[in-house]
């Protein structure tokens, strides 16, 4: 069993926003929408104020409310590293799953489902990386499987410090910031 995840080292990102246009090209994400996102959060006081620039996305939770609260398993996981996926056939575009994510990362496509971060799993299958990772100048993004004790990612989890977003909703969420 595999479980994707993907660490973004906040210090070699430039919020260059690479990601975010090679996402939308490789999704074909509709204008005015996006699957991912630079979020820059200032924290401290002057003269000591840190700037931590961030990718964001769905965090592919083991525990994702958006699944459990979907009324027709449009929302589920997928069986290959447990990325979290949207069915567009079997979405009503309800809501229920936008309102449920603490990441704010899903929107209604102009089609009418609901739609998000896939990890771009139809290149992962094919053994790519997500197209932002491809793409990231800095190299600051790592994606791979959180269960494989070898793996790059697990390696630099265990031999840097990190943080992941909103860690008391208990989602258990599978993107993880370097420090």
């Amino acid at each position: 069993m595999s479980r994707f995840g993907m660490a973004i080292d906040t210090k070699k990102c430039v919020g260059c926003q690479d990601c975010v246009i090679a996402c939308q090209t490789e999704n074909k994400v509709p204008n005015g929408f996006c699957r991912d996102w630079i979020k820059t959060e200032a924290q401290g006081k002057f003269p000591t104020i840190q700037l931590e620039i961030r990718s964001e996305r769905c965090n592919h939770c083991s525990d994702a409310p958006c699944v459990s609260c979907c009324p027709t398993g449009a929302s589920h996981y997928h069986d290959i590293g447990g990325v979290v996926l949207v069915n567009h056939n079997e979405c009503i575009g309800c809501k229920a799953c936008i309102s449920s994510c603490p990441y704010d990362a899903r929107y209604v496509h102009p089609d009418g489902y609901v739609d998000k971060c896939t990890f771009c799993i139809h290149r992962v299958e094919d053994g790519l990386n997500p197209a932002c990772v491809s793409v990231c100048p800095t190299h600051c993004m790592h994606f791979g499987d959180l269960d494989d004790p070898s793996s790059h990612i697990n390696q630099l989890l265990q031999s840097r410090k990190y943080h992941s977003l909103i860690p008391e909703a208990g989602t258990r969420p599978n993107i993880f910031y370097l420090t």
